[in-house]
């Protein structure tokens, strides 16, 4: 397969119902790091990218080896969706032939859920 694959994970800092959920200690790592952890060992995707408007999610997302891009505000409030933060991140990096997107909320999905699902 010579298809190029990104992989986003929005990771907002502003969630209401679980405060700093996208950093929360699971198992004793940042939530995040396993959809990080997940797209780096993937053979296909050959960049990962976190979105978001947290110094802080942004420093622990590069401590476990994505690239960060900052999110501007009013893509991060509670009207902004999904697919706006995925917009604003494709428009400002190369041309990729596919996106993924792995939600940081996922623990559980791993690089081989993410490799089957991409040859499937």
């Amino acid at each position: 397969m010579n298809k190029t694959f990104l992989a986003i994970i929005p990771a907002r800092g502003g969630s209401k119902r679980l405060p700093r959920k996208n950093i929360l200690d699971l198992c004793g790592k940042p939530l995040i790091s396993y959809s990080i952890e997940a797209g780096l060992k993937s053979k296909y995707i050959s960049k990962v990218i976190v979105s978001s408007d947290d110094n802080e999610i942004l420093t622990i997302s590069k401590e476990c080896g994505a690239e960060t891009i900052n999110r501007p505000e009013y893509l991060a409030n509670d009207t902004a969706t999904t697919f706006d933060a995925l917009e604003h991140t494709i428009n400002s990096l190369e041309k990729y032939d596919y996106i993924v997107l792995l939600q940081p909320t996922s623990p559980l999905r791993n690089q081989k859920h993410i490799d089957e699902a991409i040859e499937l």
